[in-house]
């Protein structure tokens, strides 16, 4: 099996189960890699620290962390198979001075809407886990220890959402002209991601324009470090696999290598 990629993608809301476009481009996504052995997957409604890992037991129930949605997002399942190999492996890779918790806790939102799109036969074993921290440069050093995860046919994700200023919207309509703040902070992470520039991604708070109104709270940004962190080289330019917008929030969604 050849390694495989580090993903940081756009998760939306549950109605991107209904977005034809959306769904099209995650399904594609996962049909140009090679099929994963395993997933571990760190997603922006997750923040916990020390490090937890979710349940890694066959059919454990769906977290349905969101409100005010159709009863059928509510009914959904995504029945993955024992993860406790991934796991352990893991919990292995974690320094010996850093407690690793195990949860009861099943998959959120973050991580199961866009797995129910791209590997909807739920036979591959998955793992989420928690972000311990919001720093940067911490979750960058979390990818990298994960990053030997890969030459194991583990794929690596980090799910949030490349713009996030939901209280800033005016327009909820999905296909909604993008807010400045929106358009301008991704066409920033797009530059400097094309540039391999890490440093300035990480001091996104200070540098970034559209700030803090494309990330009032930070969560949806930083697991993109996770991803960044697991590459082989952070500072190789990534393949950009989705752009565009959804309620004028950036979709923009990169495979690293």
């Amino acid at each position: 099996m050849s390694q495989m990629p580090a993903l940081y993608i756009g998760h939306g809301a549950p109605m991107l189960l209904d977005d034809a476009l959306w769904t099209s481009q995650l399904r594609g996504i996962a049909a140009g890699i090679e099929k994963p052995q395993a997933i571990l997957i760190v997603s922006a409604h997750w923040e916990s620290e020390p490090i937890t890992l979710s349940n890694p037991a066959a059919h454990t129930p769906l977290v349905y962390d969101f409100s005010g949605f159709d009863k059928k997002f509510y009914e959904m399942t995504y029945n993955s198979p024992d993860a406790s190999a991934l796991s352990e492996l893991i919990i292995s890779m974690m320094p010996k001075n850093e407690s690793v918790h195990q949860s009861t806790r099943g998959l959120d939102h973050g991580a199961w809407v866009p797995l129910r799109v791209m590997y909807p036969d739920a036979d591959i074993p998955v793992i989420q886990m928690s972000m311990p921290t919001s720093d940067p440069k911490q979750l960058l050093e979390l990818g990298k220890r994960l990053q030997p995860l890969r030459d194991q046919g583990v794929l690596v994700i980090g799910s949030g959402f490349m713009t996030h200023g939901l209280r800033y919207l005016r327009d909820w309509a999905t296909d909604a002209v993008a807010p400045t703040w929106s358009s301008e902070f991704d066409a920033w992470a797009a530059q400097a991601l094309a540039a391999g520039d890490v440093d300035t991604l990480s001091n996104f708070k200070e540098l970034a324009p559209g700030m803090p109104y494309a990330h009032p709270t930070v969560e949806h940004f930083t697991p993109l470090f996770v991803a960044l962190g697991a590459a082989t080289n952070p500072d190789a330019a990534p393949h950009t696999l989705i752009d565009g917008y959804f309620m004028g929030l950036s979709k923009r969604s990169i495979l690293l290598s």
